[in-house]
């Protein structure tokens, strides 16, 4: 389990996180969603530690991580697994030397074991015999699903996944959807997914954290959140899909 509590960050004068707590549970899909601005990614930038907090902290399985100083955060980044929004692949590296990079960086793994490892997760992602094409050679679909085989090479804890639909047509989003939400459970990670998609928030959305305005406006799953009175929200939701069904 990933706790923030009492979370907040500003830059200069603006205030982009209020005094934010959320829990983001084990073996489950945890979804961030808010609109452009709300401080949605400025959340998980903070729990990945890519910003520091100013005040309050992010704790994992409860160790305190923000208030760490940077090189002793080494130790539970290698429990972290990020998939960017565009997938951020080297162009210059086959699949499999994308995915290599991770085990290269934060292992000691003979070459043999680092391929054993390559091999295992490009299975999980249904890209077997992938290893040798490079990323001009791959559609947006399997670009994501080679981001996630490196995301989950390390065997992380925690699986961070920024806009994973961003720039793909509504079935190939749907097949990330299911694939993020089936290695979730099958190895009991805890994944936080920033998004703005209705169709993941419907599909995936066991635990939902609103974010409006810098604040935590909203928590609940897929199920309650059609059934909720809460204004900013309904304006959000049905805003939203209705914007996805004009498209």
């Amino acid at each position: 389990m990933i706790e923030v509590k009492n979370i907040s960050k500003s830059f200069g004068d603006q205030k982009i996180l209020n005094n934010v707590s959320t829990n983001f549970d084990k073996g489950k899909t945890n979804l961030i969603i808010g609109q452009s601005g709300s401080g949605k990614t400025v959340l998980m930038k903070c729990c990945i530690g890519l910003l520091d907090v100013d005040e309050g902290e992010v704790n994992f399985d409860g160790r305190c991580f923000s208030g760490l100083k940077e090189k002793n955060k080494k130790t539970t980044r290698k429990e972290m697994g990020v998939l960017f929004q565009g997938g951020a692949l080297f162009d210059s590296y086959t699949v499999e030397e994308n995915i290599m990079f991770p085990l290269n960086m934060f292992t000691k793994m003979s070459f043999a074991e680092k391929l054993d490892r390559v091999n295992e997760v490009l299975s999980h992602v249904n890209l077997s015999n992938s290893n040798a094409k490079f990323p001009a050679e791959l559609s947006g679909g399997m670009i994501k699903r080679v981001a996630i085989a490196r995301a989950i090479a390390m065997n992380p804890r925690y699986l961070f996944c920024d806009e994973p639909n961003s720039g793909l047509d509504p079935k190939t989003a749907e097949v990330i959807d299911e694939l993020i939400s089936e290695l979730t459970h099958k190895f009991d990670m805890t994944t936080v997914i920033n998004t703005h998609d209705m169709n993941s928030v419907l599909q995936i959305g066991q635990k939902i954290a609103f974010i409006y305005k810098g604040e935590l406006w909203w928590e609940g799953d897929n199920k309650e959140i059609l059934k909720t009175d809460n204004e900013e929200l309904n304006d959000f939701v049905f805003s939203t899909e209705l914007t996805r069904r004009i498209k």
